[in-house]
């Protein structure tokens, strides 16, 4: 895959930024592509200008990198290279850190003759500018205090070590990127930005100091406080303020890692400043991306708030929110990624979003909920979501060479949480997965089970219910594939109503020996076509009285169980509700991204970009193909 070598610094910490160099002569030449990636992160700039970055996070067995076209980039005579590299070193969500591998490797392919490769012939420098701090949100990312007085360090030969990595087998296309200004409200020494939206982004600022050890306070937030201030310390968690000192003369600040803001506000301390943009990111989509056709305005206002948060929202993953996690996580994904690929229909991060999912077990020996990265985390919702995941791919797409693939992993899946079987078949104590049900947990509805840390005893409804489900696509996949199946599936289905349907009541209780009846207990047997057809009614008129009282997240399932019931006329209806469990009463809050939760209040610590919520994209996508502009 590449014939350079990788390349390191030697040594090694955390929070590190690396400069890698190489300059070297041309002659005429007419097209110039890089083939590049490293560990954790890099940035590529060519003769001082920003050209892309990467790579989307991978295990090291399924290594993501990237191809640019840097011909008009590059010149006739001497060119520079310059590769930013990081290492984080945090197990968190966001990569696979924490390794101690970092590291870059690339070629660059001059008029199809590869005339320059990484090799200990390029040159490094630790940028000790980037002092760090407390990290944000679940040790998400360090704060970008700077000190711009500290030098790159004296140039060295990089140290070539042998590749950690095994490559993809094709480029994976690199993050859309482009920068934002905006008109500053000053005063005295603060500037104000308001960029009227939220944006996953970088702040880009230039500034002059009048003297070594000038100072700006960088605020960014995503709202404001009741005097107008930015709320910099984010209720999801990330206190986003930073400072910078300067050094006398200018000084150009680019950061590093991405936040979610709407809101910048600098404060200078004897300097002066020249510029401020944000370097907007993004998985790259058209501009022909899908509309719907309607006279309803407040259902135009819904769709353009959940379009807008799965297009800025897909970055190199579907990642839950871009400020506490940064992480993707399969719940997530199963809204946002098919979100994604119905407005675009482009199905490439969507398939890798699956794989890497499926790639946990080669990872760990556990299929995880949330990847790639390092924080090995397992939901038993979101496991059991995998197969339904992979089958609704597999119908959208046609790729059966996925299912053939990926299979197995259903299967591991499965037979994971038939070691939980009671002399019914039904899962009970479920107790090594977290049992989300809903979050968060005020969402519940009451459901009547015990939820604490992984601590479940019992048989109860909602984990039956997918359990249920991932069988019913298991087989349904081994059907397509011509393989035999053991129509388990039917006599799961045939316990999961026996115990947890209510004659009396006609609807679906949470647990063995209960008598309560949540939503959510009802939700999934309609939405995955558990429930017989001669109940259908009851529970469809109970999902419809009770409102949709669940979670964002729960709502996919909560309208699209109507759906399956011939309760659209209904489902549009909530999708338009102007209810605090709705889309509107975000809008009515400052939404311009869908938030973790129907309001600010409503989670003690909302997220205010978070793509999970955008199920209106979905139903409308498949129940509604009326309203799609075609």
């Amino acid at each position: 895959m590449f014939n350079g070598k990788w390349i390191t610094a030697g040594a090694l910490c955390n929070n590190m930024h690396t400069l890698f160099e190489k300059r070297f002569e041309l002659g005429k030449f007419n097209t110039a592509i890089i083939r590049i990636t490293a560990d954790d992160y890099y940035k590529l700039y060519v003769n001082g200008a920003f050209v892309g970055q990467g790579p989307a996070p991978s295990f090291s067995f399924n290594y993501r990198f990237n191809e640019f076209d840097i011909s008009e980039y590059l010149r006739e005579g001497e060119n520079e290279i310059s590769v930013h590299c990081y290492y984080q070193g945090l197990e968190n969500r966001v990569w696979v850190s924490g390794d101690n591998i970092c590291g870059l490797i690339a070629d660059i392919i001059i008029d199809e003759a590869q005339i320059i490769c990484t090799d200990s012939s390029w040159q490094y420098g630790v940028d000790k500018s980037f002092l760090g701090g407390e990290p944000f949100g679940y040790d998400t990312a360090f704060p970008e205090n700077r000190d711009m007085r500290i030098a790159l360090s004296a140039p060295k030969n990089a140290v070539e070590i042998p590749c950690p990595h095994s490559f993809a087998k094709v480029a994976f296309p690199a993050l859309e990127a482009y920068e934002i200004s905006a008109e500053p409200i000053k005063s005295g020494g603060r500037y104000f930005y308001d960029f009227n939206q939220e944006y996953i982004c970088v702040p880009v600022i230039r500034a002059t100091a009048n003297a070594d050890g000038a100072r700006l306070i960088l605020r960014c937030a995503e709202e404001l406080n009741e005097d107008g201030t930015p709320r910099f310390n984010l209720r999801c968690g990330c206190n986003y303020e930073e400072q910078i000192t300067l050094k006398k003369g200018e000084n150009l600040i680019e950061q590093y890692d991405y936040k979610a803001l709407r809101y910048i506000e600098i404060i200078c301390e004897n300097a002066e400043l020249a510029e401020l943009k944000i370097r907007v990111q993004h998985f790259p989509f058209s501009e022909n991306s899908q509309e719907i056709r309607t006279d309803d305005e407040r259902l135009s206002a819904v769709w353009r708030l959940c379009k807008n948060t799965v297009l800025l929202g897909a970055q190199e993953g579907f990642i839950d929110c871009p400020t506490r996690e940064k992480g993707q996580y399969l719940g997530d994904a199963f809204i946002s990624g098919f979100a994604h690929f119905y407005l675009t229909k482009d199905s490439l991060l969507l398939k890798k979003a699956i794989y890497d999912f499926g790639d946990t077990l080669q990872f760990c020996g556990e299929f995880l909920a949330v990847a790639p990265c390092a924080y090995k985390q397992k939901i038993a919702d979101y496991a059991l979501l995998f197969a339904p995941m992979l089958l609704k791919y597999y119908k959208l797409t046609g790729d059966e060479e996925a299912l053939e693939k990926l299979l197995p992993v259903c299967n591991s899946i499965n037979a994971h949480f038939a070691e939980f079987e009671n002399e019914g078949g039904l899962l009970a104590n479920v107790d090594g997965d977290w049992n989300l049900v809903d979050w968060p947990d005020n969402m519940r509805d009451g459901y009547r089970y015990n939820l604490t840390d992984g601590k479940e005893r019992g048989t109860h409804c909602v984990i039956n219910a997918y359990y249920a489900y991932s069988l019913k696509c298991t087989e349904e996949i081994k059907r397509i594939l011509n393989l035999e199946c053991d129509e388990k599936a039917t006599k799961i289905i045939s316990a999961f109503n026996r115990v947890f349907f209510d004659e009396k009541s006609g609807l679906y209780i949470d647990c063995e020996g209960g008598s309560h009846s949540a939503l959510h207990s009802n939700i999934l047997p309609l939405a995955f076509g558990l429930c017989p057809e001669e109940h259908i009614k009851t529970v469809a008129d109970y999902l419809e009285n009770r409102g949709m009282q669940c979670s964002v997240y729960m709502a996919y399932f909560y309208l699209w169980a109507l759906c399956n019931a011939g309760r659209k006329a209904a489902a549009l209806r909530f999708i338009t509700s102007d209810g605090e469990h709705g889309w509107l009463n975000m809008i009515r809050e400052g939404a311009t991204t869908v938030f973790e939760a129907w309001g600010k209040e409503q989670k003690w610590n909302t997220s205010l970009f978070h793509p999970w919520a955008t199920a209106p994209i979905l139903i409308i996508n498949e129940h509604f193909d009326d309203l799609i502009d075609k």
